[in-house]
C-alpha cells in the first residue's frame, strides 16, 4: 500500500452526509495514521468537522452553484497547491471540487464511480483513479458507500463508525441551561419534527398523539430542536399538542445540539441531519422514514429504532405535489402514532431497567 503524507478529502454536501463521511475518514486514519488529513467542506457544516479526532484541519469553501467566480476558484486552487497534498479523495463526485483538485496539481485524485445515484458522470475523467461501487446504493448504508471508497484505495476490509467533533464542557453547560427550565424529575424527550423537504415531515397531529402517549407512560418533558428556519413550524406543532413543549429551534450550535441529545432520555425524529448527530451520542431514538429508506439512511446507533411503511413507490425523489397519495402521503401517514409509541415503550423500558 502506497504511503501518503498529506491527504485532502472533500464533501461539499449537507450535514448528514458530511457526518457519515467521517466513518470513511476514520477508516482512512486507521490506514494512514501518520498522514495529515484535511477536509474541504461548506461553512454550514464547519462545527461537525472542526475539533474532530479524525480530521487534522478544515478548509471552508462557500460552495453555491452558479455563484462561484473564476477568481474565487483560482484563489482556492492556489491555496490547495500551496499545501502540496499528495492525495485527494472525493466523497461527493461534484464538479467544482474536482476542478479545484485538478487545478491544484494534486498527483493522486480518487473518486467513486457512483455515490448518490446510478447516473454516470464525466466528472470522473478529472480523477486519476475511479473506485467502482458494486453494491446497490438503495439497500446499502450510505456510510458503507463512503467507506467502500477507502477500501478501494487501501485494500482494507475494516469498517468504522461516524465521528462527531468533540463535545466540550461549554457545550454541555449550555445544554444543561436550556434544559433547566423543564420540570424536575421528568424524562427529557427531544422531538425533531421537520425534514428538509415535505415527504420527510411526519404529520403534526401524529407528533401530538405521541407526546400524549409518552406523557401517559411516565413524567415527561418535551422540547423541539431544529434549525432557526424551523422555529415557526415548530410553533405550529406545539399549537397542536396537549403537552407543554419547549421550542429550542435555532437556540443551539451543532455541538450544543449534540450535548442536548447526550442529556436526553429519548429522541423522536424524522430522517434529517440531526438524526445522525444524535446517533453519535448513543441516545435512544425512534426515527420515522417517509420517502427515504432506513436500508440506506439508518442511524448508526444500537439504541435506534426505525419505522417505515415500505410503500412500493419508496424510496422516491418526487416532490410532495407529484406524490400520487398527496396531500396525505402514504409513506408518512401509514406510520401511525401507535407504531411509534410501541418503539418508544421498548426503548424506555430498557432505559428504566
Amino acid at each position: 500500500m502506497k504511503e501518503y503524507r498529506s491527504i485532502l478529502v472533500h464533501s461539499l454536501v449537507n450535514l448528514g452526509d458530511v457526518l457519515l463521511t467521517t466513518s470513511a475518514i476514520a477508516l482512512l486514519k486507521q490506514c494512514y495514521p501518520q498522514a495529515r488529513i484535511t477536509m474541504l467542506v461548506r461553512p454550514v457544516v464547519r462545527e461537525a468537522v472542526e475539533n474532530n479526532p479524525v480530521i487534522d484541519e478544515v478548509i471552508l469553501f462557500d460552495y453555491k452553484a452558479r455563484q462561484n467566480s473564476l477568481r474565487k476558484m483560482w484563489a482556492m486552487a492556489r491555496e490547495l497547491r500551496r499545501r502540496r497534498f499528495d492525495l485527494a479523495i472525493s466523497f461527493d463526485r461534484k464538479l467544482r471540487p474536482a476542478i479545484l483538485c485538478w487545478m491544484a496539481g494534486i498527483p493522486q485524485r480518487v473518486c467513486p464511480d457512483r455515490v448518490f445515484d446510478d447516473k454516470p458522470s464525466r466528472v470522473t475523467s478529472l480523477y486519476t483513479k475511479v473506485v467502482p461501487i458494486r453494491h446497490n446504493l438503495d439497500t446499502t448504508l450510505q456510510a458503507e458507500t463512503y467507506q467502500e471508497i477507502i477500501r478501494g484505495i487501501t485494500g482494507t476490509a475494516e469498517h468504522a463508525r461516524p465521528v462527531m467533533a468533540r463535545i466540550l464542557p461549554a457545550h454541555e453547560e449550555k445544554a444543561a441551561r436550556l434544559l433547566a427550565s423543564l420540570p424536575a424529575g421528568a424524562k427529557h424527550i427531544a422531538l425533531c419534527v421537520k425534514g428538509t423537504f415535505p415527504l420527510k415531515t411526519w404529520p403534526k397531529e401524529y407528533f401530538a398523539a405521541v407526546a400524549d402517549g409518552l406523557a401517559a407512560m411516565q413524567p415527561a418533558a418535551f422540547f423541539i430542536v431544529g434549525a432557526p428556519g424551523y422555529r415557526e413550524y415548530a410553533d405550529e406543532v406545539i399549537a397542536a399538542m396537549h403537552q407543554p413543549v419547549l421550542n429550542l429551534c435555532g437556540q443551539t450550535s451543532l455541538m450544543e445540539l449534540a450535548a442536548l441529545f447526550r442529556q436526553s432520555d429519548l429522541l423522536v425524529t424524522v430522517d434529517t441531519g440531526a438524526t445522525h448527530i444524535a446517533a453519535t451520542t448513543g441516545v435512544p431514538m425512534v426515527v420515522m422514514y417517509g420517502c427515504t429508506s432506513p436500508k440506506r439512511w439508518h442511524p448508526i446507533n444500537e439504541n435506534a429504532r426505525v419505522l417505515t411503511s415500505e410503500e412500493s413507490c419508496c424510496p422516491c425523489h418526487c416532490s410532495a405535489a407529484d406524490c400520487p397519495t398527496n396531500p396525505r402521503p402514504a409513506c408518512l401517514w401509514n406510520i401511525t402514532p401507535e407504531m411509534v409509541l410501541e418503539k418508544c415503550r421498548e426503548l424506555m423500558s430498557g432505559r428504566n431497567s
